[in-house]
């Protein structure tokens, strides 16, 4: 898809849907650091938007090989949310539907693509220092706490309603 095809994501029409995994290791949790805006710079969830006719879980499969260069086992959505951001006139600068899901990584070694400055696997314990917008450490949270509970379901056994691509 080339520019000219991709939805504005700065003043936008209508709102951007986009993906997001929250991506284990074990104990450790995969962050990316945002290349581009929004938030550029900031160490986030691997993710990005979605294209015309992908599937979601296309988009999360595709968004991680794009900027860790990563194969996952993909689980189910484990939150949903919203990132909208005014300009100092009040307009909306960007707006974007999250949709998140967890996934455990099938190898550790990581390699950050264009929209990514860089990536790398996070102890828990190491996240209170890192400046995440506090709705990422809610979802890393989420998610720990259901896979502990061992309530997901990963891509051998996909979640009715879901896509299962």
């Amino acid at each position: 898809m080339s520019a000219a095809d991709e939805p504005a994501r700065s003043y936008p029409r209508q709102p951007v849907v986009g993906v997001g995994v929250v991506v284990w290791l074990g104990e450790r949790v995969l962050l990316v650091q945002r290349a581009k805006p929004p938030r550029q710079g900031q160490w986030s969830l691997p993710g990005g938007g979605l294209r015309l006719g992908e599937s979601l879980r296309d988009a999360a499969r595709r968004e991680l090989r794009e900027e860790a260069g990563l194969e996952v086992e993909l689980g189910e959505i484990v939150a949903s949310l919203d990132l909208i951001e005014h300009d100092a006139e009040g307009r909306v600068r960007y707006h974007y539907v999250l949709i998140d899901f967890v996934a455990e990584a099938k190898a550790e070694a990581l390699c950050p693509g264009d929209d990514a400055a860089d990536a790398r696997w996070f102890e828990p314990a190491a996240l209170a220092a890192l400046a995440l917008w506090e709705e990422t450490r809610k979802v890393i949270a989420l998610a720990g706490q259901r896979r502990t509970a061992g309530a997901v379901a990963l891509e051998a056994a996909p979640q009715p309603g879901l896509d299962p691509a």
